[in-house]
């Protein structure tokens, strides 16, 4: 009976929920999460920590896989994406505290915004708009062409920033690059303690 209950309680977390222009999806307990994501609408993740990859793909869903030693211990790892206004949102959260990879794909022309608390963070194959912000641990974000980009700015609070790909690079506290061109996308990455590379 309790089994059945369990079930059922699953069940009812991964139906979607729709209400006027909001969609809303939840998964638990699941290695492999996928969520269909509306076309051209920006993605804004919210990332438990940890070591973290977040890659574009051509497919129009969010898909996220976990690995690692601890990828067993996930009974409560859920992740919640909310469509409303135009928007999507991403919440991961719960699970082992360490020894446990999460591996985001996202569509690729996506405007994305990421916020993680702490962690190895990787963002590649991402076109578009990106802001993203670490509180401590390595940030990297993969920029390809950096031509492609107006605005730029890149910080940290106490650590350093690598951006020789934008012509500089910086270290101590409260260090902040900026770049303007005339490219059509903007970047901005922060992390609070740690090391940021753009390349």
């Amino acid at each position: 009976m309790k089994r059945l209950a369990l079930a059922f309680a699953f069940l009812v977390l991964a139906l979607p929920v729709l209400a006027g222009n909001t969609k809303e999806i939840v998964l638990a307990g699941k290695s492999h999460m996928e969520f269909d994501c509306p076309a051209n609408v920006p993605l804004r993740l919210h990332v438990r920590s940890g070591e973290i990859l977040i890659v574009g793909s051509d497919d129009d869903k969010i898909t996220v896989d976990l690995a690692g030693k601890n990828a067993d211990k996930i009974q409560d790892v859920k992740g919640r994406l909310l469509v409303a206004k135009d928007v999507a949102d991403l919440h991961l959260t719960g699970g082992p505290k360490n020894d446990m990879q999460i591996i985001i794909h996202v569509p690729k022309n996506s405007d994305l915004t990421a916020r993680i608390s702490a962690g190895d963070v990787n963002v590649q194959n991402v076109t578009g708009n990106k802001d993203v912000e670490l509180r401590a641990g390595e940030l990297t974000i993969a920029v390809d062409k950096p031509e492609d980009y107006g605005h730029v700015d890149m910080s940290v609070n106490a650590g350093e920033v690598d951006a020789e790909i934008f012509g500089d690079s910086k270290g101590g506290l409260f260090r902040t690059i900026s770049h303007d061109a005339g490219g059509k996308y903007r970047l901005h990455a922060h992390v609070g303690t740690g090391q940021l590379n753009i390349r």
